[in-house]
């Protein structure tokens, strides 16, 4: 079990992280390294003898995490940022239709179940609105209120 990343190397999280109750001093649930964010390999360390831990300093955030290996992408590996994330809340700008008929109008809340990032024409979002899944681009999308982080799965 050889490691990915070594100390000192620069690395980004793909994935939100919350306190699962193990970074002291902070509420479980609690946003702690929002996905995007990047930092540098201080340890690596195994837990269950099966596992590769990255311990991993965010300056800008003054936050030192723990990681597994596929939480993490080295900083030259591609990365495409997106205004939102799953669980959040947002409002279509636009009228969306399926075969001719309305799916969401203008101003209708949906919440985004997935972020898809390799999307030809840029980032988009599954996003229900009342009982309809639909695909759809960031343009068309508007945030409902600031991410509320106590929404997400917990983990540090």
């Amino acid at each position: 079990m050889l490691p990915k990343f070594q100390f000192g190397d620069e690395v980004r999280i793909v994935r939100n992280v919350r306190n699962d109750g193990t970074y002291p001093g902070v509420e479980i649930g609690t946003l702690l390294i929002r996905r995007g964010s990047t930092g540098f390999v201080m340890n690596v360390g195994t837990f269950l003898q099966d596992q590769l831990i990255y311990t991993v300093n965010f300056l800008e955030q003054d936050k030192i995490v723990g990681f597994r290996e596929e939480e993490l992408i080295g900083i030259d590996e591609p990365w495409v940022p997106s205004k939102y994330e799953s669980r959040e809340k947002v409002r279509s700008k636009i009228t969306l239709t399926v075969r001719g008929e309305v799916r969401a109008s203008p101003g209708m809340e949906g919440e985004v179940l997935k972020v898809l990032r390799d999307e030809d024409g840029g980032v988009q979002y599954q996003v229900i609105f009342h009982d309809h899944v639909l695909q759809v681009p960031e343009s068309a999308l508007e945030a409902v209120h600031v991410y509320d982080d106590s929404k997400e799965a917990n983990h540090a």
